[in-house]
């Protein structure tokens, strides 16, 4: 009778041809060349650099491309909002693109066709090719943000991954703050269409760079066979794509329009408003959502993303705001103004490193969010006090307080956020959380735009009311201004001129005044929401789950 062999003696299959396998295996199946994880770090975050900074450079080329195009300035306006409506399609469902066809070529996909597009932008011959080739970039360039911070956490040990994502969060950083700079100084220089041709030698380094150096991770391509097998949710990418291109339009169109006095506005607004309710209705009721709002129900993800959104919004308009103030009441040009941004950036990259140290040692997170929260809305009501005869450091310095309270914020959030979120709703989660923080910019501005011209008006209505013929102070000045040789008629024009353009003056000074202390008030406001967040565990390593 043969011997009965016990179940755990038994040899499977599996194991015995690994077995006769195992000799030839390096010979049949040579390991990949594995490179050093801080050079794929410089890759990535290299490109997405310039992604991000392509959505601040061309600010202040803006006039410049206008006139060069026979356009005038509201038509030219539709470069930068093309831009950001492409950008904000995109940044939703990110993650859903780079699981059907592996981060690797989703990220190399989009950094080859930005670098294409940003130089068929610099070759634009009208504004309506280029507004086409814009649209064409920011589409190419939405999902570069994403993408990085899931390739960066694959790439890194544990241990390793907060220094990384440190690395990432600086350039972030950093990127909105230089591109004012570079784009005046490119434009009073050379051309503006220089500010698009910058990015075809650094695309295209990065591009042979990433073919080279990244590869997908084993999960990453089992992600992706399952994804392939799963329906395309149309509905949900149709209802996302026309409700978050409308809402741009409408954020970057209104003050031009009068906003609901405008039935354009009117209209995509409604569009708008129809679309993202269905979106919302239509995804929660899907199994496999392209964009998973369930996240959402997680407290953590939810109040960060509240925080994110607020914290970009007082960047960008403060962004927004400083140089053109700087222009229109200081008499910069626009790479001086640039240059007064530009300093903040050294004390991010000091900043970051520092903050990370801290979280390491068991900081509470939540303390470090509040004291920079504080920061920020010390630096804006400073920035609120300044006047007409100020020198470049009187604006440096609260700008300083300002990134460096920016920085006491970004870092902890980035600890706190995907903390208690599953890591296989990783890249769904970076999806939103980098469209909140995109659409928090678009809001700040739209929102900093209509209440610098509205309260402009109010300022020079306010004002004007004291400049009557009658006044024995308006008669003192006119009597002073219009003393000299030439037309006694000639010089008394010339100074009633010379007190209404002071008077203008004066009144734009008010509203700027009124903007920076309003974001001043509506950082305070969300002070309360860093009480709803929940400690993340401590730790001896900190992941900067930045985006």
């Amino acid at each position: 009778m043969p011997a009965v062999l016990e179940e755990e003696e038994l040899v499977q299959p599996e194991e015995a041809l690994a077995e006769i396998a195992a000799p030839f295996d390096n010979e049949r199946l040579p390991e990949p060349k594995v490179f050093n994880p801080w050079i794929i770090a410089l890759v990535v975050t290299i490109g997405t650099f310039m992604e991000v900074l392509d959505t601040s450079i061309a600010n202040v080329a803006l006039p410049h491309i206008s006139g060069s195009l026979s356009a005038s300035q509201d038509e030219g306006a539709w470069v930068l909002t093309s831009y950001l409506v492409a950008n904000a399609i995109v940044l939703p469902i990110s993650g859903w693109i780079s699981s059907v066809f592996g981060r690797k070529n989703f990220y190399l996909t989009s950094v080859f066709f930005f670098t294409v597009f940003s130089g068929l932008c610099g070759m634009a011959p009208t504004l309506g090719v280029l507004i086409l080739f814009r649209v064409a970039q920011g589409l190419a360039g939405g999902g570069l943000q994403p993408s990085v911070q899931a390739i960066l956490a694959d790439t890194f040990s544990v241990q390793k991954r907060g220094m990384a994502m440190a690395l990432y969060t600086v350039a972030i950083l950093i990127a909105p703050v230089l591109g004012p700079t570079l784009g005046g100084w490119i434009t009073d220089n050379y051309s503006w269409r220089w500010i698009f041709y910058i990015n075809i030698p650094v695309g295209i380094v990065c591009v042979i760079l990433t073919r080279i150096v990244l590869e997908d991770p084993p999960h990453m391509k089992e992600l992706k066979a399952k994804a392939r097998k799963l329906s395309v949710d149309w509905g949900g990418l149709g209802f996302i794509s026309i409700g978050l291109a409308t809402l741009e339009i409408v954020l970057d169109k209104g003050q031009e329009l009068d906003w609901f006095g405008s039935p354009f506005i009117v209209f995509f607004a409604s569009v708008s408003l129809i679309a993202l309710v269905s979106a919302v209705v239509w995804e929660l009721k899907r199994k496999n959502p392209i964009v998973n709002l369930r996240l959402l129900k997680e407290r953590n993800f939810l109040f960060c993303c509240l925080i994110i959104l607020g914290l970009y919004a007082i960047l960008y308009a403060t962004t927004y705001l400083i140089p053109v103030y700087l222009q229109q009441l200081m008499g910069y040009t626009a790479t001086s103004a640039g240059i007064v941004l530009s300093p903040a950036g050294i004390f991010t990259m000091i900043e970051v490193p520092f903050v990370g140290f801290m979280l390491t040692r068991g900081y509470d997170p939540r303390k470090m969010v509040f004291a920079g929260m504080m920061l920020i809305a010390s630096s804006l009501w400073w920035m609120g006090t300044l006047n007409l005869d100020i020198t470049e450091w009187n604006m440096i310095l609260p700008r300083i307080v300002q990134v460096m309270g920016l920085g006491l914020i970004t870092v902890p959030v980035s600890t706190m956020v995907f903390r208690f979120i599953p890591k296989t709703e990783s890249s769904q989660a970076a999806g939103l959380y980098a469209l909140v923080r995109n659409e928090g910019g678009s809001l700040g501005i739209a929102l900093v735009s209509t209440m610098l011209q509205r309260r402009t008006q109010v300022f020079q209505q306010v004002l004007g009311q004291h400049i009557t013929a009658s006044s024995a102070a308006v008669q003192q000045a006119v009597g002073q201004m219009a003393a000299g040789p030439g037309n006694a008629a000639d010089n008394h024009y010339f100074a009633l001129a010379q007190l209404y353009a002071g008077m203008q003056r004066q009144a734009s000074l008010l509203a700027y005044m009124d903007q920076f202390k309003m974001l001043c008030i509506l950082m305070l406001c969300m002070v309360p929401l860093v009480f709803f967040l929940k400690r993340p565990p401590v730790q001896k390593h900190i992941e900067l789950e930045a985006h």
